[in-house]
């Protein structure tokens, strides 16, 4: 998930946030009242970070390290409670990445792991940690590893590695006579490697011309509220996907939602003089205007929920129990009171097999390689909508009925479902 725990906490110019507060300046300092969501899956990103730099620091920057050292260290990371087996695989992937870079210059590179950088040149007390920094000669290569495995990250005119990119440029820019910045995102989870290069000249015009004047308005609160809008060319949520804190209760963002909505309402008038079914083109355009009206309202209502149960007050609403399904007390001794009676163990049991995720994390590393991995296979996924210059390749489909496509019976995944 690759938002930093040191950027979350103190920088109010995170270069994680950099397209939200680049884009809309006063979100910035709107955010600050509204405290911090730990989730699952940051925690999750974070191990994963910890252990791709443990392997990084073996093979770059700490030479001197054992291999009694690097096993202990690394033992003590797997026994985070939100580790998984397959994290070894994927930070694998990433160091194998990092190793294609840093071997293929004729002499050692200069290699940086976990560097903080300061870009405050161009953002007020702006700094952000990059996950790994390599130059040699006029190049600065910034590697970022994501973990996550929902939208995939672009690295082409990345706001944040541009951010990290200018930090490293005032770094080191007197030591090395840095020309040519090349970033790239490895995010192995979906998969998805991405590459792109530019000049450091056109980097530092666009923190002059774009980064400064932002920053200035964000570190002072002012500017104008601007909600992500893709029909008007915005190419992705930097409100939703940013993670903006306020993103739920945004005014400027209820505003343009509930415009929209409007506009659907006073189309009504002109129904007599349209067909009676909307073109696919105009399916087209309604999903680009509602896909950001579904997430908001998706948003507001657990912000709403979680005032709620918290004890507060959403005037108009209120907390109704859930549906619930009935369970045994105790089942065991349910089922033994049964089997006393002379129900047979077959009727009051299912064989099961565990979860995926599960049974890897019983298996023996060796066992996980010599036996399991020859029968795991990854199917073909459901297919699922997404705006045409989403990053991700359009799905090829098979040829199947519509009762394999979206029903079945997999009981045997990842999450046991």
């Amino acid at each position: 998930m690759g938002k930093k725990k040191e950027e979350r906490a103190h920088a109010v110019l995170a270069a994680s946030s950099a397209k939200k507060w680049i884009h809309c300046p006063p979100s910035a300092r709107l955010e600050e009242g509204i405290p911090d969501e730990e989730s699952p899956y940051a925690a999750e990103g974070t191990l994963a970070h910890s252990i791709g730099e443990l392997k990084l620091s073996r093979l770059f920057t700490d030479k001197n390290m054992t291999e009694r050292t690097y096993r202990n260290r690394l033992k003590k990371l797997q026994e985070q409670e939100c580790y998984a087996p397959e994290m070894d695989g994927y930070t694998d992937e990433y160091a194998d990445y990092v190793s294609g870079i840093a071997f293929g210059f004729p002499a050692a590179p200069f290699i940086r792991i976990e560097q903080r950088v300061n870009y405050s040149g161009w953002a007020p007390e702006g700094f952000g940690t990059v996950d790994c920094l390599i130059l040699y000669g006029g190049d600065l290569h910034v590697i970022d590893f994501k973990y996550g495995k929902g939208v995939p990250v672009k690295a082409e005119k990345n706001y944040q590695m541009s951010l990290y990119a200018l930090g490293a440029y005032q770094e080191y820019g007197f030591l090395f006579g840095i020309e040519r910045a090349h970033f790239h995102i490895v995010q192995p989870r979906i998969p998805n490697t991405s590459s792109w290069s530019t000049t450091m000249g056109d980097l530092l015009a666009w923190g002059e011309r774009v980064v400064k004047p932002a920053a200035e308005l964000a570190w002072e609160g002012k500017g104008e509220f601007r909600p992500a809008d893709y029909c008007a060319g915005d190419k992705e949520n930097y409100c939703k996907d940013g993670f903006c804190k306020a993103y739920g209760r945004c005014r400027a963002t209820a505003d343009k939602n509930l415009e929209l909505m409007k506009k659907a309402w006073d189309g009504e008038a002109n129904q007599r003089r349209l067909p009676p079914l909307i073109s696919w083109e105009e399916a087209g355009a309604l999903l680009k205007e509602a896909m950001y009206l579904k997430s908001w309202v998706a948003n507001l209502e657990k912000l709403s929920l979680d005032r709620l149960v918290s004890g507060g007050e959403v005037p108009g609403w209120k907390i109704i129990e859930g549906r619930s399904c009935r369970e045994l007390a105790d089942p065991d001794a349910a089922f033994a009171e049964l089997a006393e009676a002379g129900y047979d163990e077959a009727v009051l049991y299912e064989r099961r097999p565990v979860a995926l995720g599960t049974l890897e994390k019983t298996l023996s590393k060796e066992h996980r390689q010599e036996i399991l991995s020859k029968y795991i296979v990854k199917p073909q996924g459901k297919p699922a909508l997404a705006p045409e210059d989403d990053a991700r390749p359009a799905m090829v489909l098979q040829r199947v009925s519509a009762e394999e496509a979206f029903g079945g019976d997999n009981t045997y995944s990842e999450g046991g479902k």
